[in-house]
C-alpha cells in the first residue's frame, strides 16, 4: 500500500510517500480502508521531534491521528463491527496513523461515521471534536446560562466549541478576527471580540464562568483573561506548553487538557452531525502526496481552516 512516513525527526522534507506492507489486524483490531485523515497542529510537533517525551515513537512512523474509512478486515475476537462498516476514530499517538491507504485500529476505539457528510470529511471530526467536548463537559462542566469565553474560536477546535456551548444553553463570547467574525457568529456565538483590535480582557463586558483558551497567547495576556473569570470559575487550556494560571484565593481552577480517545463521545458527535446540530467545516481536501506542502504551510502560518488528507487512491 501507499503511505506517508518519516524515518527521522525534522522539517517537513522528512515526510516521504512510500510503498509499505499492508498491515494485518491482530486480536481486537480491525483494518480500515482509509477514506481520509486530517492535519492537526500536533502532527507537525510530532514530526519535528518536539513530542518525544510524552509521545515516544518507533521510526519510521506514519502520521495521521484522525481516521475515517470502512472496515476492511477483522482481527480475532472482534464483534460489533462488520466488513464495510463506515467508522471514525482517534488513533493512539504512538501507533502508525492514517496517512495511508489502510490503517489498523482497536475495534473498541471506533465509532460510527456520520452518514450525512462525505466519509472523508468525517476525518475532520475526531481529535478536534473530542477536544472541544472534553473541554466543555468533562472539565468545565458547562451549564445552561453560564457565560463562556472561547479564546481562539475561529480555529477547528473553536468552531466545535462554539457550536457545542451554544447547544448546551451557554452564552458564548468568542474571539475572532474581522475576517472570521461572520464564521464564528454563524456557528452560534452571542458576542464576538476582535482579538486584533486590542486587549481582549478589557473588551469583555462582564466576567465569565468559563474561559476556554485555544490560542497561543502571552503569559501576561493569559493572566489578564484569568482575572476576568468569576470566583469559583474554571479555566480550560489546550496550549499545554504554557500552563494555565489559577487563583486559589478566588476558587478559580485551571485544567491543561490532553485529549483522549472516547468512542462514546465520538458517537455522540457523529449523531449530532447527522441531526444537523453540528457542522463539520472543511477548508481544503489534499492528497497525501502533498502532505509536505501542508506541513510547510502550517509552519509558515499560511494554513487556514481544517485540512482533510486523502489517500492517493481517492
Amino acid at each position: 500500500m501507499k503511505a506517508v512516513r518519516f524515518h527521522e525527526y525534522g522539517d517537513p522534507q522528512v515526510l516521504h510517500l512510500e510503498d509499505v506492507d499492508t498491515p494485518t489486524p491482530g486480536a481486537g483490531q480491525v483494518r480500515v480502508r482509509v477514506a481520509g485523515t486530517s492535519f492537526n497542529g500536533v502532527d507537525a510537533n510530532i514530526r519535528a521531534g518536539r513530542m518525544q517525551g510524552p509521545m515516544p515513537l518507533e521510526l519510521p512512523h506514519i502520521p495521521g491521528l484522525d481516521v475515517a474509512g470502512t472496515v476492511d478486515a477483522l482481527g480475532a475476537g472482534v464483534d460489533g463491527l462488520q466488513l464495510g462498516d463506515s467508522v471514525i476514530g482517534f488513533l493512539p499517538f504512538g501507533d502508525d496513523g492514517a496517512t495511508a491507504e489502510y490503517v489498523l485500529a482497536g475495534a473498541a476505539t471506533l465509532a460510527p461515521a456520520p452518514v450525512s457528510i462525505p466519509l472523508a470529511d468525517a476525518a475532520a471530526l475526531p481529535l478536534v471534536g473530542l477536544t472541544a467536548w472534553q473541554a466543555l463537559f468533562d472539565h468545565a462542566d458547562l451549564r445552561p446560562g453560564q457565560r463562556i469565553l472561547v479564546n481562539g474560536a475561529s480555529g477547528a477546535v473553536g468552531g466545535y466549541a462554539v457550536q457545542l456551548a451554544k447547544a448546551a444553553g451557554a452564552r458564548v463570547i468568542a474571539t475572532a478576527s474581522p475576517q472570521t467574525r461572520a464564521q464564528v457568529l454563524a456557528q452560534g456565538a452571542d458576542e464576538v471580540i476582535d482579538h486584533t483590535a486590542g486587549d481582549v480582557s478589557a473588551a469583555l463586558s462582564e466576567p465569565v464562568e468559563v474561559l476556554l483558551n485555544l490560542a497561543p497567547i502571552s503569559p501576561e495576556q493569559f493572566s489578564a483573561l484569568a482575572a476576568r473569570v468569576n470566583d469559583g470559575g474554571i479555566i480550560v487550556n489546550t496550549t499545554v506548553w504554557m500552563p494555565a494560571p489559577s487563583d486559589e484565593a478566588r476558587g478559580v481552577r485551571s485544567i491543561d487538557l490532553y485529549v483522549r480517545s472516547d468512542p462514546a463521545q465520538l458517537a455522540e458527535l457523529s449523531t449530532r452531525v447527522d441531526r444537523g446540530e453540528l457542522t463539520v467545516d472543511i477548508a481544503e481536501r489534499v492528497p497525501m502526496a502533498q502532505l509536505v506542502t501542508v506541513h510547510t504551510r502550517a509552519g509558515d502560518g499560511t494554513l487556514a481552516g481544517k485540512i482533510v488528507v486523502l489517500p492517493t487512491s481517492a
